[in-house]
């Protein structure tokens, strides 16, 4: 009942006007209880060039790992459909990306049914004349393939849908830094050409069940250049009251229970890592928004909501966009004079309460999973008083280095590759030099991940930076701090920052034990070192006294002269890229 009423409503809202019925889609024609294949999206990106051939041009950015073309929309009415263009009459570009997780597909739909109505001249009036938008309707067009019933459990509609990851099973909202999957490749270098002021991410969410139906949150908000948080904060506050007013439940925070599912225990607001988009693009000092309809609410509903989220923003960027621009490149600006960059941020445990519209609930021991589970009941609606901590504070701050990166010759190809992706400026060393004015890092402590993550085994280090005079071949990475990215920079190359290509396992031999000595070796050894220093030989004696786990363990023992002798291998434990303190000639 309430799929058909929503339905009814939406085809009232838009009705299918005879003349562009070739550029409707099949969500629409079955009343938004179905989604279409890939072919729709090829067919209806050369449908609307075909019918707009002066206001949109339909591209292919990239080639699956599957071999299927990714395809993009740019549209606009001024004749800047190219990223020269766009840079020529000084436009700014918004990015709407659908189908990243290609389950959750409402973008795609919701992407055609606005871009339609706003050519026709029926909403967001001379938005496009401001602007040039980008329409990705599917990012993961591999996964989109991977149609099923069931391949959304916990989502309602709409019949069939396609897959989370991509054939290669990445999941392509956990590798905008590290950027393995071939599709990221594509999209960062469409990113890097188009340079978009703002980047849609359209979702949606798991959870439990309640009466709001989306999310919306942007960065810069908590995090990024101070200046452009304001114009996040407009645009988020902007877009949530439009969508309200049209009949949305919209929230500013990911509407995930602190606990999980225990409705009582709130919500807890933060700023992702940059391996999300929200938390890349801030990065950059350009905005991105995760939009996060609510997989309760049937098809049709959240369909509308993207939709109505989708102009929202086209408009706010037509009224803003100029002034955003500006702040943007004066940030860009900025990020070349920073002192300090917080790697990542933490939530306090400050708290307000808040009247949420939940449902009423149960919470009993299940006769299947023995745990305690919670049932709702969503004929009686109800509200929870509850709290949200979303007071996000700097938590890991580093100092910015005084030049930049130097990354050694052995590493500098793989480096270079990432780098280029991103568009972050670097150059190539043309000679030695013999005592580099460095800082190097040592790890007191590495911790390497228990399992596969996205295919890497995770690196976690602790440590410090330290000066030490370092000798640098020819061949070496030179990668300046001072550059627009420089945020970026630190997130890549900084070896405790939760991206960094070292967090992701870039450098995992340099924490590898590679050299032994054999225990019998080691023992004469020892008795060598204590005669010759009588020193070294207290310090040990101490050593055995006073730590009870030392004294047992002959590993350790032995593993005290073996750190201490000419054979130690000075390379464990030391992060191969340096700090420079000084720009090499």
């Amino acid at each position: 009942m309430f799929r058909t009423a929503f339905a009814l409503a939406l085809l009232a809202a838009f009705p299918m006007a005879q003349a562009a019925a070739d550029l409707t889609t099949i969500s629409e024609r079955s009343g938004f209880t179905r989604t279409g294949r890939y072919d729709e999206v090829l067919r209806l990106c050369q449908s609307f060039q075909a019918s707009y051939p002066k206001q949109v041009k339909c591209f292919e950015f990239g080639r699956s790992p599957e071999g299927r073309p990714m395809m993009a929309l740019a549209v606009n009415n001024t004749g800047a459909l190219t990223p020269e263009a766009a840079a020529k009459q000084g436009l700014p570009v918004v990015f709407m990306q659908g189908g990243i997780h290609a389950g959750e597909i409402d973008g795609k739909d919701a992407g055609f049914l606005a871009l339609r109505e706003i050519l026709e001249g029926r909403l967001a009036k001379g938005a496009l004349d401001k602007q040039v938008l980008v329409f990705v309707p599917v990012f993961n067009v591999d996964g989109h393939e991977m149609f099923s019933a069931w391949n959304r459990p916990n989502q309602r509609g709409p019949v069939e849908m396609g897959w989370r990851t991509t054939g290669q099973n990445f999941n392509l909202n956990r590798d905008y830094v590290k950027a393995d999957s071939p599709e990221m490749a594509a999209m960062l270098n469409m990113v890097n050409a188009w340079d978009p002021l703002a980047y849609v991410d359209l979702h949606v969410t798991d959870g439990a069940k309640f009466q709001h139906d989306v999310s919306v949150q942007v960065e810069p908000v908590f995090a990024g250049d101070d200046q452009l948080r304001a114009a996040g904060l407009a645009l988020r506050d902007g877009v949530l009251a439009d969508i309200a007013k049209k009949g949305a439940m919209p929230q500013p925070f990911y509407m995930s229970f602190a606990v999980t599912d225990d409705p009582m225990s709130g919500f807890v607001d933060s700023v992702s890592d940059p391996r999300f988009s929200t938390g890349y693009f801030q990065l950059r000092n350009r905005m991105a928004m995760l939009v996060e309809t609510h997989s309760w609410k049937d098809y049709p509903t959240r369909v509308r909501v993207t939709h109505d989220t989708i102009v929202s923003t086209l408009e706010h960027v037509a009224r803003h966009g100029k002034e955003w621009q500006k702040i943007a490149r004066d940030a860009d600006l900025r990020a070349q004079k920073l002192a300090t960059v917080p790697l990542t941020y933490r939530t306090t445990d400050k708290a307000r309460m808040v009247d949420f519209q939940g449902y009423e609930y149960t919470r009993t021991p299940s006769e299947v999973s023995g745990a305690l589970m919670t049932r709702y009941d969503e004929t009686k609606p109800q509200v929870w008083r509850v709290p949200v901590r979303d007071e996000i504070v700097p938590d890991l701050q580093v100092s910015v280095p005084a030049a930049g990166y130097i990354v050694p010759t052995a590493h500098a190809d793989a480096v270079a590759a990432k780098l280029r992706l991103h568009g972050i400026a670097f150059r190539k060393l043309s000679a030695d030099i013999a005592a580099a004015d460095v800082e190097t890092f040592r790890a007191t402590k590495a911790k390497f991940g228990a399992g596969s993550f996205e295919g890497h085994q995770r690196l976690t280090l602790e440590g410090a930076w330290r000066k030490e005079a370092q000798p640098v071949a020819k061949g070496a990475l030179f990668v300046p701090v001072a550059q627009p990215k420089s945020r970026l920079v630190m997130a890549i190359m900084e070896p405790q920052a939760p991206d960094s290509l070292a967090a992701w396992g870039m450098f995992n031999n340099a924490f590898e034990r590679k050299e032994y000595m054999e225990d019998y070796v080691a023992e004469d050894v020892a008795r060598q070192m204590m005669a010759a220093d009588p020193k070294l030989a207290e310090e040990f004696r101490k050593r055995v006294e006073t730590d009870p786990e030392f004294a047992k363990s002959a590993f350790a023992r032995l593993d005290f002269f073996a750190r201490r002798h000419p054979a130690w291998d000075k390379r464990f434990n030391l992060y191969p890229v340096l700090r420079a303190n000084a720009a090499p000639q």
